[in-house]
């Protein structure tokens, strides 16, 4: 199964779970690879089947095409950039670059919470390409709001894909928290 694990990060916590899932998926597929590749041939080498199954995780940042400020960044400023954005369900800002989802079966979408929800970025990212048939796995980062509505809403910007059950990551996850959060998803 190839994976891509697509996240926006406005601070960076965000970036640091998706690379910790990202990481944590990696060893489990090396560990099966190997056992498996043991298993078959106990002579060869597993440098080749470990190479296959590293590619078989991709990361990708989903940025705007206009960077966020820190200014943009201030929930508490009403007339801030994401404040606008948040109030107006049709907002969607545009793409620094679009992400080829061709060759994966699954894709972890990564967020902060803004205003109870995703921000509007990752609804560009869903209507930038046709998720139709792909494996959806929803995970943000909050100090204490959850996913709530946002896979919903998700699901309305991608009606063809298949929604997994999300997460909600605090700063500093353990990997064995993650691994278990992964290991019920039973991607195979």
């Amino acid at each position: 199964m190839r994976i891509l694990v697509a996240y926006f990060s406005a601070s960076g916590i965000t970036r640091e779970v998706a690379q910790k899932i990202a990481s944590v998926m990696s060893e489990s597929l090396n560990l099966k690879g190997a056992n498996a590749n043991s298993q078959a041939n106990a002579n060869k080498s597993v440098n080749s089947s470990t190479n296959a199954l590293n590619s078989a995780i991709e990361l990708f940042e989903i940025a705007p095409k206009v960077p966020y400020s820190k200014a943009d960044l201030d929930w508490t400023n009403e007339q801030s950039r994401t404040t606008l954005e948040c109030k107006d369900k049709a907002s969607r800002p545009e793409l620094a670059k679009m992400a080829d989802i061709s060759g994966f079966d699954a894709v972890f979408i990564g967020f902060p919470v803004w205003w109870y929800n995703a921000p509007h970025i990752i609804f560009s990212f869903l209507e930038s390409t046709d998720f139709s048939g792909k494996i959806i796995v929803p995970f943000c980062t909050s100090g204490g709001s959850g996913l709530e509505g946002a896979p919903r809403d998700m699901q309305k910007s991608a009606p063809n894909a298949i929604f997994k059950q999300g997460k909600r990551f605090d700063f500093g996850e353990s990997r064995a928290s993650v691994r278990k959060w992964l290991e019920s998803l039973n991607l195979g």
